[in-house]
């Protein structure tokens, strides 16, 4: 019977070969945020010139990390859709007999997209410093953590999603649902502070808005919530939402 660790790491294995294998999805995947940077972030940076909402940084310096959270967030919020595939294809049956546990399963599965994203958020990164040079070096460890807790946070949520769900349609109507409002209130496009205060409760409850806050911090030294608040919420919903996602997949009817 196959230890609880070599379970994972064929799945974790698995995930990763197939995005390698890939190359055009590792291409696009890393061509929109820097479109993203260079057209949005450009424009937006000449034309708020002298803004002062910033923080003191101009636009593209501020955006440079939300972008960089971005791309790993909407890689592992949208690779919950492989479990539909394999579930389609049957491939989740021919796993679940192996003597190994579903928990088992499904963790080595998230930590192998996890992976995936986190390998395109640091691709970002590295392109991050070419386009805006004065961004913090110092900040790379912190930048990088904040990457993978999104990474396993949103992973797990995509999971856990996918889990309920028996069509491919369907998860993306769902998913698209789910991911505008939290890409465009995490604090990526504009600073949380400027938000009305209604919104607060919402914002709060929102688990991207710590990785952009921590990677903000790391990168430029503008933060807008206290930076043990961001980073303690941001491993403790990543833990929550993994476990959820191994709840769920345990508790799936797999057809």
């Amino acid at each position: 019977m196959p230890s609880f660790i070599d379970a994972v790491y064929v799945m974790w294995y698995r995930q990763v070969k197939r995005f390698l294998r890939s190359h055009s999805r590792l291409v696009g995947s890393i061509i929109q945020p820097v479109f993203w940077m260079v057209f949005l972030g450009v424009g937006f940076t000449s034309a708020l010139h002298g803004v002062a909402i910033f923080g003191g940084l101009d636009y593209l310096r501020f955006f440079a990390p939300g972008v960089i959270v971005m791309a790993v967030f909407f890689t592992a919020f949208f690779s919950g859709i492989s479990v539909i595939w394999d579930r389609e294809l049957g491939f989740l049956k021919e796993i679940l007999v192996a003597p190994a546990s579903r928990v088992t399963i499904i963790m080595g599965r998230i930590l192998g997209d996890s992976t995936v994203a986190f390998i395109q958020g640091l691709i970002v990164l590295a392109i991050a410093y070419v386009l805006v040079p004065t961004l913090n070096f110092t900040g790379i460890p912190l930048t990088l953590l904040a990457a993978f807790f999104t990474a396993l946070q949103f992973t797990g949520l995509g999971v856990a999603i996918a889990c309920r769900l028996h069509s491919l349609e369907g998860f993306h109507l769902i998913n698209m649902l789910v991911a505008m409002p939290i890409f465009f209130l995490s604090g990526a496009f504009y600073p949380i502070s400027s938000l009305p205060d209604w919104s607060t409760p919402i914002i709060l409850m929102n688990p991207l808005v710590y990785g952009v806050e921590v990677a903000r911090l790391a990168l430029t030294g503008v933060n807008y919530l206290p930076p043990t608040v961001s980073i303690a919420a941001l491993i403790a919903s990543a833990l929550i939402l993994s476990g959820v996602a191994g709840w769920s997949f345990k508790k799936a009817t797999i057809e």
